[in-house]
């Protein structure tokens, strides 16, 4: 039976405006990192831009901390999830028919990496320097490549793609075709709509399974 005496409700009331300030300090913290970069953005700047106190950010996490968390919401919508699929950008990927999956699934990547470009090349220069955000990044990369491990077994699954004789080499082929760094150049850089963006990634993607069986 749910408690609903005052205190159980105090309690609840606390947690949520608890989760709603680090949202704030999270929002707030990616804002900074993603327009000043990692050195540059301080505790007290990010206290400002989230409208609380610089103890209240120090409470939270830490600033390597939160460069990590603003990543991960930034680009996935979710904080420490082991898989996209656990996350807001893939939420019922898999439940998608044949015909609309790898669409669905670029689309998906195209929009995670138009949010969290700039967040990705902070991430990649603090990790020069700093052993929090370099361990994330290795938790990160090693997440992604077992993503796309999974991704491209269910391309073969769906009949996407052919049975591969090198599935570990394609997914890792895969992995740098639809990373940030691909839409920071392509978009960014050279000036690539959206579309011709992801129809670019489609005819690669399909490539290099074919090339893999």
């Amino acid at each position: 039976m749910m408690d609903t005496s005052p205190r159980a409700y105090r309690s609840e009331l606390r947690a949520r405006q608890a989760r709603e300030t680090r949202s704030r300090i999270v929002a707030g913290a990616a804002r900074l990192f993603a327009t000043q970069g990692y050195q540059a953005t301080t505790i007290a700047a990010i206290a400002r831009e989230a409208g609380v106190s610089a103890e209240t950010v120090k409470s939270a996490a830490s600033k390597a901390e939160l460069l990590i968390a603003a990543f991960e919401v930034t680009f996935s919508g979710s904080e420490a999830a082991d898989t996209l699929t656990d996350t807001e950008v893939a939420a019922g990927v898999l439940e998608l028919s044949d015909e609309v999956f790898l669409d669905a699934v670029l689309d998906q990547i195209t929009t995670a990496n138009a949010r969290g470009h700039a967040l990705w090349t902070v991430l990649l220069g603090a990790a020069l320097s700093d052993p929090v955000v370099d361990v994330a990044l290795q938790g990160i990369l090693t997440h992604r490549r077992a993503d796309l491990a999974r991704l491209v077994d269910e391309l073969v699954r769906r009949e996407i793609a052919p049975d591969l004789q090198e599935a570990d080499a394609a997914a890792a082929a895969i992995s740098f075709l639809i990373s940030p760094e691909s839409y920071q150049q392509l978009v960014i850089q050279s000036g690539w709509s959206a579309d011709r963006y992801r129809s670019w990634l489609r005819s690669r993607v399909l490539a290099e399974v074919a090339r893999a069986h």
